[in-house]
Formats: C-alpha cells, structure tokens, sequence
C-alpha cells in the first residue's frame, strides 16, 4: 500500500505539501495541487479514514444537497464533487431539495444532526436575505448565484461573462435576432437574471437593439419546456435565427421542437446552451454551449470544505471562488471555428 511519502516522492514535493493538499490547504498553488492529486491516483493512495476520524472524532463523510438528482447538470457536479471527495477519504451523501428554500433550509440546519463533516450546499430558493441562517459553527460551501456577502465560501459560474461569450459566439456566426430562453427574470439574482445581463450585454456590445419579444419565459428548466417554447416561437410567427438556452436541458428541448416544427439547425436557426453536460456532445446536431469547468468548481468547492474541517484556531476568512469557463462551439452553430 502507497504511503504519504511514495507520493511525496512521485510528485516531486515533501511529505507536509501532500498533507496540505489533502487537507485542503489553501496556500498550494493549483500545478502543485494537481501534480499532488495525479500521483495520488497513479499510486492508488488512499487516506487512511478509520485512523483519522477515530482521532479526529469525525465520521469521513459530507453532505451535498442539489436541486434535483435526476436532472444531467447536477448529475454531471454531483460526479464532480465525489470524484474531489475520494482521494481526501470522504464519502459523499447527496440529498434533494427541489430547489425550495424550506427544503435547503432544513439541509443546512441537519446537516450536524445527520453526522455530516460538512456540507456543500447548491442554492436556488434561499436568496440573500437568507444569510443570517449561514452563520453558523458547521462547515458549509455555497455553490451557485443566490448568496453573495455571507460569512461562508461561496463557489459560482461566471454567469455573465459566459453567457455574454455564448451570445456573441451565435452574433459571430451570423445571428441577428437571438432569443433568449430562461425563467422569470426579476429583481433577485439567480440564474437567469444573469445570464440575461450577459445576453443584454452582447447585444449592446453589438449595436443591436433588444426585442422583449425574444425573451421567452418557462415554468421550468426542463426539455419538455424547452419544446414547447420553440414550438410556440415558430408558430407564433416570430423572426428570429438564434436561441440562446439557459441551460443544455432547455436547448435539448428547444432542439426537438425546431425539428417538430420542420426548422433545420443550424442552416435556418442556430442554438447555444450552458452547462456543457455529457449528453450534449452525442445530440445530432451535437449542441454548442459553455463549459463552466466543473471539475475545478468541485474540488475548489471540496478544498474549501475540508479546509473548514479541518481548522484549528480561527476561522478562516470567507472566500468567494469564480470557475473559468469555455465556450464549445459544436455542429448546432455551425460547428467549430
């Protein structure tokens, strides 16, 4: 069996950098960080759990409470997030909470109750009026667009910015009457009103007016919705040659209804996404969109965790992580450059 030095030898670092590393330390620079995590996985090095818990009094386990388990973006971080989790010793209990704010409530006040080291929290329903609940002793990690200013680590999507790239990419490709396709945008910061700020953005930047006949708004983020709300666009007549989708869910909708409705993608309407989740890929056409780099979201969300786990003295000053992102450009827009 690999032992903390073998790695330490295989990664070219000292025994205390590995230890950092596994502890979330925050002072690793990221080459080391995955220089250490590769040898890591290479030796098959495993944390031994039994021997650090029992001393430490914790249980090797942490939470993470997600909107929907079902749906290919949360499938696709929850994946993420383990795969993070593992090489620390730590399992992961995933919980569902419908995107409710008594239900996200509830994960945060019983994460401690259900013997959760810590918990990585994915907010839609709690917003910022919320905070007050966040202060608290229990290790917890926002992810997502909802909470800025809490005494918490907060990891998050550069929501405007891709959504502004994902927007010229389509005005790039020749697109003069983008759609947009989203929720309710209203005053409170969530996903869509961002991602709208980041469409309204480009549009500007381009000299284009903005139509509020090209906002389309749905009920929910699925691909049934999706559907309907390219079916309804085509039928009602609307001019338009781009759509730009919340979420990779909603364009898989979107993708199906232009085809019911006899549209060709991309020659008559091109189509862009966000999420970059697998399924997207293997669509025909396979479905351009932006990758928020998940994988660094999760083991920065993770990192931040663990170093709250395993503090001794004061607590850490909160730290607000912003992924990077790419835009992918596949065959719904004319495949890539």
């Amino acid at each position: 069996m690999a032992t903390m030095q073998d790695v330490a030898r295989a990664a070219g670092v000292s025994a205390m950098t590995v230890s950092n590393v596994i502890n979330g330390h925050p002072k690793v620079s990221e080459a080391t960080r995955e220089k250490v995590l590769q040898a890591m996985a290479r030796l098959d090095y495993r944390v031994n759990v039994s021997a650090r818990n029992l001393r430490k009094g914790r249980t090797g386990t942490i939470g993470l409470a997600v909107p929907e388990v079902d749906s290919p973006y949360y499938g696709r971080l929850a994946a993420a997030i383990i795969a993070a989790a593992a090489p620390r010793g730590l399992r992961v209990a995933i919980e569902q909470t419908y995107a409710l704010r008594d239900s996200e409530l509830e994960a945060l006040a019983l994460s401690r109750n259900r013997l959760y080291d810590g918990l990585i929290l994915s907010t839609v329903g709690m917003g910022p009026q919320d905070t007050e609940w966040l202060t608290m002793d229990h290790p917890v990690v926002i992810l997502g667009e909802r909470i800025f200013g809490g005494p918490v680590d907060h990891v998050a999507m550069p929501n405007v910015e891709a959504s502004r790239a994902a927007t010229l990419h389509l005005l790039e490709r020749g697109c003069r009457r983008v759609a947009f396709v989203s929720g309710t945008v209203g005053e409170e910061v969530d996903v869509s009103s961002l991602r709208h700020t980041g469409y309204r953005q480009a549009l500007e930047e381009a000299g284009l007016p903005q139509d509020p006949e090209l906002h389309r708004r749905l009920t929910a983020f699925s691909m049934a919705e999706g559907a309907r709300c390219a079916r309804d666009m085509v039928e009602s007549g609307l001019d338009f040659d781009g759509v730009f989708c919340v979420t990779d869910t909603v364009a898989m909708g979107v993708l199906r209804g232009l085809a019911d409705a006899g549209v060709r993608v991309p020659e008559q309407v091109k189509v862009m996404g966000f999420d970059d989740v697998p399924e997207s890929g293997f669509l025909v056409p396979s479905l351009s969109t932006v990758d928020p780099d998940h994988d660094t979201m999760a083991e920065r969300a993770v990192s931040l965790l663990v170093r709250r786990i395993e503090r001794t003295g004061a607590r850490p000053e909160p730290e607000e992580f912003v992924s990077r992102f790419t835009v992918v450009a596949r065959e719904s827009t004319g495949g890539p450059a």
